[in-house]
């Protein structure tokens, strides 16, 4: 039978051994208490000295143990508080017990605090090093040997809190929230094909506890999903959850079952239980049959699904986010999980940006304002630029087909809007103009500009838009035109006050998706005031399909209603997938005072949209007499009606 050690001498001849048929090395079926005492001797920065019993020990300040000559003897880890032989401690200083103490030492800076308590207080830093203390010298030998075993398993979690700051799993496990599952999202990857993977799911993942000096794997089952997170535990720890870890179940070291006999990689046991089973293959057998694992081409369904047909250097029509009532020709500079970095044409030092996924209703092909009437900024630049072409009008998001020969919307016609510069209000509004293809530009009222450079463009089947009293129907606080002051706001008074008329309720898109969302879930949501910020996130409220979005550390003032379906939200877990850089919530930053500086940025953005409404009339003619193009074509739509309606306005006398 070969035990580690055998292992680590011939890891080089691994691909001629036999292996079973989980990946095993045959024969490998259990582990001799050598094992450790092997591995110990391999970390360890230097071979730990015998003690000179003849010795005695000196009690320094009830918690240091020293021998007279400095120099062996006891010492007491400066970060966790741990008692041990010292020749076995890390670094030249024997301060610390473990790199991993000595690196949180340093990251954490606890040296003042520890040291205040080492010489001040005179309080042992921990229960546990009091207790230790206490013991025989043998005692202390022992479990300090114990003891650090535990600690080198757990250094990798105490890493990855410190090191990004902000940890999905140890967020979620912490305040027990649940995240939206990944087939919310279909835009995103997998969204479309995730299966059911689910709890209880195995899986083959790097042996992290193990000191061979190559590569090994282990089988793992899936306790908790959160979007495209795992919490996993390693086979054999039972009901054990100390070695528990998260991942990204859509990472490249994530395999099904089964692929390291495929691979011919190893199936080692994790160091902490190896002595728990004499035959490991039995083992498995016994608990893997009837388990359910990871489809053979998960990992190519991944890859597929995260190729993204948009491309540096194409061309597109964005909205212009200075002025919503017309869009600007962009070019693609990058493409981040299928989310654009567009720098508008003229931008000389490319810098003046948007960002956008490329389904958002927000970029279109180059010639589509022109074809709908839409309001345009011709772009200075009258020849392309080498390498940049058109993007295929193909690529773009399509709309519904609309018929537009019946009853139909009209300018002057009121409803209800999200304020794409407030999205976290709801807003008395008016359609303005009516485009081609089903296209609206919508005025806010009571805050518009005479010449309509506030005015936004929506589709008639668009989420963002809704019949006259959906709001009271649903219980969400209507914001009225600014200004107007016979409150409470009633539309049956509004209405007859500016002989204005309601859009007729059978017009408005009324499908609901079975979307899956459920209040409370957690997700990652563009934040859309700032559309390069991609921050932690709750749904607070679901009404039919309008999800309200909380940003977590921030104000309800700073909600978003967005649609279910929109491409602007995704799993828990995306931003990792992708490379994206995500937003921790405000309250855990680590440093409070850029969260304060991010906050006060937020808010002057907040107002410098709210600002712009009041925009000049003098300002849109100004921009005119330089070279801009501003036309409105009134075409034929053709919008399908989509059935009964589910929306009403109280009639009142």
């Amino acid at each position: 039978m070969e035990n580690t050690k055998d292992l680590t001498e011939h890891s080089s001849q691994s691909k001629r051994k036999r292996r079973d048929s989980f990946g095993m090395f045959d024969g490998y079926d259990s582990c001799s208490e050598d094992t450790s005492s092997s591995s110990s001797s391999e970390e360890s920065e230097e071979e730990v000295a015998p003690l000179p019993s003849s010795l005695p020990i000196i009690k320094n300040n009830g918690q240091v143990y020293t021998y007279p000559d400095g120099k062996s003897g006891m010492a007491t880890c400066e970060m966790c508080g741990m008692v041990g032989v010292r020749d076995a401690f890390y670094s030249k200083t024997k301060r610390f017990c473990s790199v991993s103490c000595s690196r949180s030492y340093s990251s954490n800076s606890k040296k003042a605090s520890i040291l205040a308590r080492l010489q001040v207080t005179g309080k042992p830093p921990t229960k546990k090093a009091k207790v230790l203390q206490k013991q025989p010298l043998v005692a202390k030998l022992a479990a300090y040997a114990q003891y650090q075993a535990t600690l080198q398993n757990q250094a990798k979690t105490k890493a990855a809190v410190s090191m990004e700051g902000f940890s999905w799993g140890n967020y979620i496990n912490s305040n027990s929230f649940i995240a939206a599952p990944v087939t919310c999202f279909k835009h995103a990857p997998m969204g479309t094909c995730w299966g059911d993977i689910s709890e209880n799911v195995r899986v083959e993942v790097p042996n992290t506890d193990c000191s061979l000096p190559t590569k090994v794997f282990w089988i793992a089952g899936i306790i908790k999903l959160a979007g495209y997170n795992a919490l996993l535990r390693y086979e054999g720890f039972e009901n054990d959850s100390g070695l528990d870890f998260w991942c990204n179940i859509c990472g490249s070291d994530i395999h099904p079952v089964g692929w390291c006999a495929a691979s011919g990689k190893p199936l080692v046991p994790p160091r902490t239980i190896q002595h728990k089973y004499t035959n490991w293959k039995a083992f498995l057998v016994k608990r893997l049959t009837g388990a359910k694992t990871l489809p053979p081409d998960f990992s190519q369904k991944v890859s597929e699904s995260m190729q993204y047909p948009f491309k540096p250097c194409m061309r597109v029509e964005v909205v212009d986010k200075r002025h919503l009532c017309r869009t600007r020709v962009a070019v693609v500079e990058s493409v981040i999980g299928g989310r654009l970095r567009l720098v508008y044409e003229e931008s000389e030092d490319r810098t003046d940006d948007f960002w956008c996924h490329m389904h958002s209703p927000l970029i279109h092909h180059i010639g589509w304002s022109r074809s709908i009437g839409h309001r345009f900024k011709r772009s200075d630049i009258t020849k392309k630029q080498d390498g940049h072409f058109d993007t295929p009008p193909h690529l773009f998001a399509k709309v519904k087909e609309v018929d537009q020969s019946g009853e139909w919307f009209k300018e002057g016609m009121k409803l209800e809007a999200i304020d794409p510069l407030n999205l976290s209000t709801i807003c008395v509004a008016t359609i303005r103009k009516v485009l081609a293809d089903g296209f609206l530009m919508i005025g806010i009222d009571g805050s518009e500009a005479a010449d309509g450079s506030d005015w936004f463009c929506y589709h008639a089947t668009s989420p963002s838009i809704f019949p006259v009293g959906f709001c009271e129907i649903n219980m969400i606080e209507l914001t009225p035109p600014r200004g107007y002051t016979k409150l409470p706001f009633k539309w049956f008074d509004y209405l007859r006050e500016t002989g204005s008329i309601a859009a007729p309720v059978k017009l408005f898109n009324k499908d609901v998706p079975n979307h899956g969302f459920r209040v409370g879930m957690k997700l990652e949501a563009v934040d859309l005031m700032e559309p390069r910020l991609i921050c932690v996130a709750t749904v607070t409220r679901i009404i039919h399909r309008l999800l309200r979005i909380h940003f977590d550390g921030w104000e309800e003032e700073y909600d978003q209603w967005v649609d279910c379906e929109s491409p602007d939200l995704y799993p828990v877990g995306w931003c990792q997938l992708t490379g994206y850089q995500l937003q921790p919530p405000a309250s855990q930053s680590s440093r409070e005072s850029q969260s304060a500086s991010s906050k006060q940025k937020k808010k002057a953005k907040s107002q410098q949209y709210k600002g712009h409404k009041k925009m000049t009339t003098l300002q849109l003619k100004e921009e005119l007499l330089d070279g801009e193009d501003y036309t409105f074509l009134q075409g034929a739509s053709d919008q399908e009606s989509n059935g009964s309606a589910n929306f009403y306005i109280k009639q009142e006398p």
